[in-house]
């Protein structure tokens, strides 16, 4: 049941933003946005009201990078990406939740770990096939069961250097085409009902805002501060959900 109350479209509002932010190319706010909708109601449920919202905020985020992407990157994630997505729908009645959050938050504290110790001069990594299957699976099915594909994402592509607007446009892409993906196996999950279609439709606009407003600062930021913020956001994030996964 949806709380129609003003507490509840503030939270929701502020979580739509988020998404709409990370659209825009700043993938270090998108991943807050479950979480936080999570305080006003079931996780489960806010997972499936925010994906109209990530898919409606993923059209902008398409037009704006149009020309900024990675192809070798996305001809090697995108496939694994799905596989992922089908074994999280395939496996959803048997996984646990907390075990996906928990190895999510794991994942990104060990690529943080891999950024203090790599010298900074370090040259850029390739975007070779084998790692690029093994992260792209995991982000498509941690994606699909909570939204947080991003760590596993990053992981692989954050050693590679891409320039800021080539890393923000592939972001934006892959997980565009996996929202849209996802939209199959939610729907066959009886994941969607008319009150949160409704509620998605009435956050758009705000997630829509979010888009433009993230496009616009994805643009202006330093690349160095930009990638430090990532990686910032990418620490914090996963101890967030480590603490989630193990004392919630």
């Amino acid at each position: 049941m949806i709380d129609w109350s003003l507490t509840f479209f503030l939270v929701a509002g502020v979580a739509a933003f988020f998404v709409g932010t990370s659209k825009g190319g700043l993938p270090m706010v998108g991943v807050l946005g479950v979480p936080l909708l999570a305080l006003v109601m079931p996780p489960v449920a806010a997972a499936a009201l925010l994906l109209p919202v990530y898919i409606v905020s993923d059209m902008v985020g398409l037009w704006a990078y149009r020309k900024d992407y990675s192809g070798r990157n996305l001809a090697i994630l995108l496939p694994a990406m799905i596989f992922g997505v089908g074994l999280g729908w395939a496996t959803a009645k048997i996984t646990e939740e907390w075990m996906v959050t928990l190895i999510v938050g794991v994942v990104g504290l060990y690529y943080c770990a891999t950024v203090v110790f790599r010298k900074s001069n370090a040259p850029p990594k390739r975007a070779d096939v084998p790692r690029g299957l093994f992260w792209g699976a995991i982000a498509g099915f941690t994606s699909f069961v909570s939204h947080t594909g991003g760590p596993p994402y990053q992981a692989y592509v954050l050693p590679q250097k891409l320039p800021k607007m080539m890393f923000a446009g592939t972001s934006t892409i892959v997980f565009a085409v996996i929202n849209l993906v996802k939209l199959v196996p939610y729907w066959a999950l009886g994941q969607f009902n008319p009150s949160n279609l409704e509620v998605a439709a009435m956050l758009s606009p705000v997630a829509v805002a979010g888009a433009l407003i993230g496009y616009k600062l994805t643009a202006i930021i330093p690349e160095g501060i930009f990638y430090r913020l990532v990686e910032v956001a990418l620490f914090l994030i996963s101890l967030k959900l480590i603490h989630e996964a193990l004392f919630t």
